[in-house]
């Protein structure tokens, strides 16, 4: 056992004092930001939420380009992303940065065509808000302001472009996390007509989702389900149709990812006009994954298949 003299108590107190704050605010903006998604996340999800989970199962990550991401990030708390695009003969970049400051989201992107884009996101500036300013540089009239609301059994999302003849956007959606209903409808006030309206309804469960949305003015309608296949929710199936009511078209599409291990999934698709999907994503190092996927028409295998080749790498 030993003891310390007072001089050394009072000087490991004063470190301590003054290391506190530092710590504590960090601590704190989290905690807010935390809070703040909790609440958020209590209600049914905005009107997008509908049906995003098995979109985004069968489209995320299929690609026929060549990609190149990487991602880094500054003392100062800036991530920064470089992509590099090939499609064809034709390659693209851009250069973006995102700087979160308390409940403020800055994100700036520059890329190849000398376009700016600058999308600022503010949380609860009212109570239970986000709001997202956007606009591109030098056309000053693709501006877009965008307010959404949570409540516990519904949310509201009001978008508005701002230019002479704004086209205004209005979605609404109530119920629970586990079953919700809701609907947009665009108006353009140029022509006083309505650019679109849709309606939506979703059920979810620990396991599974499933959505139908009547689309393109009640033109089409979709209806999707998908079932994850493990608790970690690295595997899934899914399956969905669209119906198209002027032409009398039905495309039927099944889905799915397998986690073959820790670092590896595959995933594959195929619809009912003979377009065969497949992806590989395997993480090379920890947070950098490599994808490669490809397509094939089935009903025409003298075409030629379409491969995609990305890599992500972060730090």
């Amino acid at each position: 056992m030993f003891f310390l003299n007072p001089s050394t108590k009072l000087e490991i107190s004063r470190r301590h004092f003054l290391a506190t704050p530092c710590f504590v605010k960090r601590s704190a903006s989290r905690s807010l930001y935390l809070s703040l998604k909790s609440k958020m996340s209590k209600g049914p999800g905005l009107f997008t939420d509908i049906g995003k989970k098995a979109k985004d199962l069968l489209t995320r990550d299929y690609n026929s380009d060549k990609k190149l991401t990487v991602s880094s990030y500054s003392s100062a708390g800036v991530a920064l992303t470089s992509t590099a695009v090939k499609k064809g003969g034709l390659s693209t970049g851009d250069v973006a940065a995102l700087y979160k400051y308390k409940n403020t989201i800055i994100d700036v992107k520059l890329d190849t065509a000398s376009i700016i884009s600058t999308t600022l996101t503010f949380t609860d500036v009212l109570p239970s808000t986000k709001t997202i300013a956007s606009f591109k540089l030098p056309d000053y009239n693709s501006g877009k302001l965008e307010v959404q609301y949570f409540h516990d059994h519904a949310t509201l999302t009001t978008a508005v472009a701002l230019n002479q003849s704004p086209v205004i956007d209005v979605s609404a959606t109530v119920g629970t996390p586990s079953i919700a209903f809701g609907g947009e409808a665009g108006y353009d006030s140029m022509s006083g007509r309505f650019t679109k309206y849709t309606a939506g309804i979703s059920v979810t469960k620990a396991d599974s989702s499933a959505s139908i949305i009547l689309g393109d003015k009640g033109d089409s309608i979709k209806a999707s389900y998908l079932h994850h296949l493990d608790l970690l929710k690295k595997s899934a199936a899914v399956a969905e149709i669209t119906r198209k009511f002027s032409t009398n078209e039905n495309i039927f599409t099944v889905g799915g990812s397998f986690a073959v291990d820790p670092l590896t999934q595959v995933k594959a698709r195929l619809n009912n006009q003979g377009q065969l999907g497949a992806l590989l994503q395997h993480e090379i190092i920890p947070k950098s994954v490599l994808t490669i996927s490809g397509e094939i028409d089935t009903k025409a295998l003298d075409k030629k298949p379409r491969f995609g080749l990305g890599v992500a790498l972060k730090p």
